[in-house]
């Protein structure tokens, strides 16, 4: 595969042999010549954990520090009074049956998280297989499963996000945009780092957190060392 000259000029900025403190992986993806649009920096944790056992499922959402740079569009399912709190939060979309009737008719996506009220899950289960496979269907454990509509679309909007551990035991995430200062670029990741830490399951042997990588959308990833995060997150 050909790389571009931006990709290869990063890719010379680092030492392939070592891995890096946060702090230093966070200057050296900083120093990176820039792309034409503002790339999403990503960090990817692999983890000590077999999915395939559902007591070392790894799996929540933070409202991060300082967002995540790009505005985020809303589905809400609800009805009457909690229609009105949605759409007086911001929530782009509201309604019930006729969303419903929409995304399955027309193949209608274009919203970024879906949030449910309990009584419009027995609407919502009947989506499970659009929404399921792109990661949107509501989940009372994500919060997004509420009757609390204004707290989340007001999370939502601020910049939170889920993780998931995928079936390889990594999971991935975007944590910041490019065009982010490194002290806000620092303090996203580590509040990832820390809750994916924090949620570290009773079942889990040996190490736990193995690997860690950050990298923007264009770029190579720069590998940190795990110690050092973990006494930082201590």
């Amino acid at each position: 595969m050909a790389r571009s000259k931006r990709y290869l000029a990063s890719l010379a900025s680092l030492d392939r042999e070592r891995t890096y403190s946060l702090d230093e992986a966070v200057a050296i993806l900083k120093s990176w010549p820039p792309c034409k649009f503002d790339q999403s920096v990503d960090l990817s944790l692999n983890l000590g954990v077999d999915p395939k056992h559902a007591d070392q499922m790894v799996r929540g959402a933070l409202v991060l520090p300082h967002g995540i740079g790009r505005s985020v569009r809303i589905l809400v399912f609800a009805k009457g009074e909690k229609e009105r709190e949605a759409r007086e939060a911001g929530a782009d979309f509201v309604g019930a049956e006729d969303l419903a009737k929409k995304i399955t008719e027309e193949n209608w996506l274009d919203f970024d998280r879906v949030i449910a009220t309990p009584d419009m899950m027995g609407l919502v289960g009947r989506l499970g297989r659009v929404l399921g496979p792109r990661g949107l269907m509501p989940n009372p454990k994500l919060g997004t499963v509420t009757a609390d509509v204004t707290r989340a679309v007001s999370e939502n909007k601020s910049g939170k996000v889920e993780y998931k551990v995928d079936k390889s035991g990594i999971i991935h995430a975007s944590v910041a945009k490019a065009s982010f200062d490194a002290p806000k670029i620092r303090d996203n990741a580590m509040a990832l780092i820390g809750a994916v830490l924090r949620a570290k399951p009773a079942s889990a042997k040996g190490v736990y957190l193995k690997k860690i990588s950050l990298s923007t959308t264009m770029g190579p990833g720069l590998r940190i060392d795990p110690a050092s995060v973990e006494t930082a997150a201590a």
